[in-house]
């Protein structure tokens, strides 16, 4: 099978447990680019919170951010597939996260806005890289639809709050942990599955010729719904068993090992 797109998440996967991307994954990266592959990377972040990797890497690559619910190229900054959070689905969402007592954290319009200022938002922000903004008014930065909306709280906390929020959230909602300490929330049609599928129309190719590698459970769809779905080895055990393949860690260079055998031969 000649594989055209890749899709890859980052934490725990493209980079090393030092948020590195190492020289040999880089290299490996811009080989299968100039080779044809549509590299993509899909994360939970904004498009703010992966410029470091637009500049690494130098492509104007597709990235899939806030976990499927936009996808923009990085360079021309062209959006590609946009889906929202309703004003009412986020409302209650954001209103449920202030009273479990969690730093609630909202993305609209690739700007962060907060429901406080507290330690946890200056540890976010770094991963953001977006200067967040006091919310004052919950009804009028929910007005038009959010990105996403993200909660951090101890991990025992979310652990709890993961198992009982669904009785309270529409059928329109999805929600999964990224971190141990991390619930996000997005609109059901904003997946990185969903984003990948976007991507196959935009750019003509069938799912049977795309890749997906991940480590989070936030990464199942795509590993589900690629014609190879990749599961890195410092994956969950659970991950693993859904996917086609189980690369090496993260920490040693898993995606380099998925492009020289797969698609550089």
């Amino acid at each position: 099978m000649a594989y055209k797109l890749m899709a890859v998440d980052i934490d725990g996967t493209l980079v090393n447990d030092n948020r590195e991307l190492t020289e040999k994954t880089k290299t490996a990266i811009q080989k299968a680019v100039a080779n044809g592959l549509i590299f993509t990377i899909a994360t939970g972040r904004p498009i703010s919170g992966v410029e470091h990797l637009i500049k690494e890497l130098d492509i104007d690559l597709p990235f899939i951010t806030y976990n499927g619910a936009m996808v923009v190229k990085g360079k021309s900054r062209e959006i590609i597939y946009d889906r929202k959070l309703s004003a009412e689905d986020a409302r209650i969402i954001i209103d449920l996260g202030i009273k479990s007592d969690a730093s609630v954290m909202v993305w609209k319009n690739n700007q962060l806005y907060v429901t406080r200022m507290d330690m946890r938002v200056d540890s976010y922000k770094a991963i953001g890289r977006c200067e967040p903004v006091l919310i004052e008014n919950i009804d009028e930065t929910v007005e038009g639809g959010v990105s996403k909306v993200l909660w951090y709280h101890d991990t025992e906390a979310i652990n709890t709050l993961k198992h009982t929020v669904g009785q309270y959230l529409s059928e329109n909602v999805n929600y999964y942990t990224s971190m141990p300490w991390f619930l996000e929330f997005n609109d059901k049609s904003a997946s990185k599955a969903i984003a990948i599928e976007s991507l196959c129309q935009y750019y003509g190719i069938d799912k049977s010729e795309t890749i997906a590698v991940g480590d989070g459970y936030n990464d199942l769809s795509m590993i589900e719904y690629a014609g190879l779905g990749v599961a890195m080895g410092n994956a969950p055990d659970e991950i693993k068993k859904r996917a086609d393949y189980v690369t090496l860690t993260n920490n040693e260079d898993g995606v380099a090992h998925v492009i020289y055998k797969f698609i550089l031969n």
